[in-house]
């Protein structure tokens, strides 16, 4: 039998938010594909300056329970992504990523040379600015998009938290004592136990505009 699968705008259309979870496992081979599909998310710079923790151990899941103030989804849902922005990366060693994209083509030497003095004064203008944080979190909500999408292709159902303490989660992944790491988002993933309707969306006029943002009043 033919698996079904949905198109990107079909994903869009039917992903519901679930908070509650059957207690079903998920494959490791369809966990390591929709990880390997966040990984893909585009990042500024191609820093790739953030992280996916799945947390899958009992301990795990009850501390994220706790972190999340008695929310459900970490209690119920068999697996919980949590994206951690690296504000940090920049100042590291990046060569891997130019070698991977030298070995692949997309980039030739003459490029990397540029790219990587361009990359540096870039994000040494943001620590100027105070925005490395603001930018590595970013990267880390594309991912956290990519993986909602490609879960619902793959049949699985998802919940991006909020609500949770930092300092919480920080100490559940062993990281307590990192300020250079930030906690940019909590997605529960795991086989819905629950129906949702869509609640619907407001008519495009209150959130659609071209060219200048003009809500009416």
């Amino acid at each position: 039998m033919t698996k079904q699968t949905l198109s990107v705008a079909e994903a869009i259309r039917t992903r519901r938010t679930i908070r509650h979870y059957r207690p079903d496992p998920i494959p490791e081979t369809l966990l390591d594909e929709l990880l390997d599909l966040a990984l893909e998310a585009p990042s500024s710079w191609n820093l790739q300056d953030r992280s996916i923790v799945a947390v899958s151990s009992p301990e795990g899941l009850e501390g994220l329970t706790w972190a999340a103030g008695g929310q459900p989804q970490p209690n119920e849902a068999p697996v919980v992504l949590v994206f951690v922005a690296e504000p940090q990366l920049w100042r590291d060693d990046n060569a891997d990523i130019y070698d991977t994209a030298r070995a692949s083509g997309a980039w030739n030497d003459e490029f990397i040379t540029w790219f990587a003095g361009e990359t540096r004064a870039f994000q040494e203008s943001l620590d100027q600015r105070g925005l490395l944080r603001e930018y590595a979190i970013k990267d880390a909500m594309i991912a956290a998009t990519y993986v909602m999408l490609a879960a619902t292709e793959m049949g699985l159902a998802t919940s991006p938290m909020n609500g949770w303490d930092e300092s919480k989660v920080k100490k559940v992944l062993g990281i307590e004592d990192r300020d250079d790491l930030a906690i940019a988002l909590m997605v529960s993933v795991g086989y819905s136990d629950e129906e949702r309707a869509h609640p619907g969306r407001r008519e495009r006029h209150r959130n659609l505009f071209f060219d200048r943002y003009a809500p009416s009043s």
